[in-house]
């Protein structure tokens, strides 16, 4: 910190330090200004030094250091309600410094940062000062800790090399008892070699006899095993066209036999249903009698278009699945994104499948609820619930044409119907024989 020159002559304020502040003379003046915040106002003081005016004075000075030594140095004002603080803690010692006497027994840090903050005559003086005598009392002090630490290290280089020559004295001994040992080992080792050279004669005599034996054996395997991969070969050639033979028959015949079954129970449930609604007595009603027609002044016109029902009529939907043998074909992310598109895709497909698995109770149709599984990184982690086969599309098959191939299957004559907003899948199942809804139906009715 410099003091710029400023105030009246002979007060202190012109005279000017033209030098860092010494560390341990600023860490006093922080102290000081530190101990001086509880007593003043939060209007008297400066505007940066306000927001740590609750602070605790140690923790004042650790984080405010810096703003309050640049407040005591740039705001005359601040320094001088400061100074009145502090002569009121320390009267001696600021009486003392106007007089120009500082006490001889004082610390210098303590005169130096009383005078920098009280700005007596000739406080730059004491401030100088007290910055030579610290570092002068740190000279000494790290000299002392110099020679501390070069005794330390002498005393460490004695016991050092007193004990490297225990240590090769030991070394010494345990060598010449290490060669003793060497030279027996070496004994032992020539005659350990001279019976491993018999033993190897030995063995390589051995060896070619088991060689020639193990050579013999593998020839005859060798024609054995070839033989039986040419059997297994034609085995496995007559397996596999029988099996494609009886493959190729069996499904054939299943696909076909499955549809005229299906077919089959759809007529038959049809049949059933007709005969209850026709079972009425034949003496009583005539065929005519069995038309539906508006009879003259039985109903109005008014009453006539209350009983049609709206495409976007739920109630559509509930007479279509009451047909006998009803299918059900939903485009699940078509409903989904039409329904509830703010949800993520996991929720929109537990709630949809949830709600359809209701429907598929109370209704007993046969309910599939198809996505599109052409993006997908990995396969879905989901159980179906009861009553809902879910489907979701292979990489390069999108879930329109899923479900076309879904309404391809079916046998013609079965009730189908397709949930789907999709112009496209509508028109294209609607050829195929089957009925479309709009999703918003589906959605009404699952409401």
């Amino acid at each position: 910190m410099v003091e710029t020159a400023g105030g009246g002559p002979g007060d202190g304020a012109a005279e000017v330090f033209d030098r860092p502040l010494p560390d341990g003379v600023r860490r006093r003046v922080v102290q000081i200004v530190s101990d001086a915040f509880g007593g003043l106002t939060l209007n008297e003081l400066p505007a940066q030094l306000r927001q740590y005016a609750r602070f605790a004075p140690n923790r004042r000075a650790k984080f405010a250091g810096n703003a309050m030594a640049a407040a005591l140095e740039t705001d005359p004002l601040f320094r001088q309600r400061v100074g009145e603080k502090f002569r009121e803690a320390q009267p001696e010692l600021a009486g003392a410094l106007d007089s120009g006497a500082p006490p001889p027994a004082a610390d210098p840090l303590d005169v130096a940062s009383a005078a920098y903050v009280l700005r007596p005559t000739g406080w730059v003086k004491l401030v100088t000062a007290a910055g030579e005598e610290a570092q002068r009392a740190d000279a000494e002090r790290v000299d002392e800790e110099s020679r501390a630490e070069l005794e330390r290290l002498r005393e460490q280089l004695a016991h050092a090399r007193e004990h490297t020559r225990a240590e090769t004295e030991r070394l010494r001994i345990e060598l010449d008892a290490a060669k003793k040992e060497a030279e027996s080992l070496h004994r032992k080792l020539r005659a350990a070699t001279s019976d491993i050279k018999r033993g190897e004669a030995a063995l390589r005599k051995a060896q070619a006899e088991t060689e020639a034996v193990r050579t013999e054996a593998q020839a005859q395997v060798s024609a054995a095993e070839s033989e039986s991969r040419r059997l297994k070969a034609r085995l496995g050639e007559t397996e596999a066209a029988l099996e494609a033979t009886r493959r190729a028959a069996r499904e054939g015949r299943s696909v076909e036999d499955m549809r005229v079954r299906l077919l089959l129970d759809t007529l038959l449930d049809a049949t059933q249903g007709l005969r209850r609604e026709l079972a009425l007595p034949p003496v009583s009603v005539r065929p005519a009698e069995t038309v539906d027609a508006v009879e003259p002044g039985r109903m109005t016109p008014k009453d006539i278009a209350a009983r049609a029902l709206s495409e976007h009529d739920p109630a559509i939907l509930d007479q279509l699945l009451a047909l006998p043998q009803a299918h059900l074909v939903v485009d699940g992310y078509n409903v989904t994104k039409t329904g509830y598109p703010q949800m993520p895709l996991e929720k929109q497909r537990l709630r949809l499948l949830g709600q359809l698995s209701a429907l598929a109770a109370q209704t007993g149709a046969e309910v599939t609820c198809v996505f599109d599984g052409a993006e997908l990184a990995a396969p879905v982690l989901l159980a179906p619930p009861r009553g809902v086969r879910v489907l979701f599309s292979k990489p390069g098959v999108t879930a329109d044409e899923l479900i076309r191939q879904l309404v391809r299957a079916e046998p013609p004559g079965r009730p189908v119907i397709v949930a789907s907003t999709d112009r496209e899948v509508a028109d294209g199942v609607a050829r195929a024989g089957a009925r479309p809804v709009a999703s918003a139906v589906l959605l009404k009715r699952l409401s």
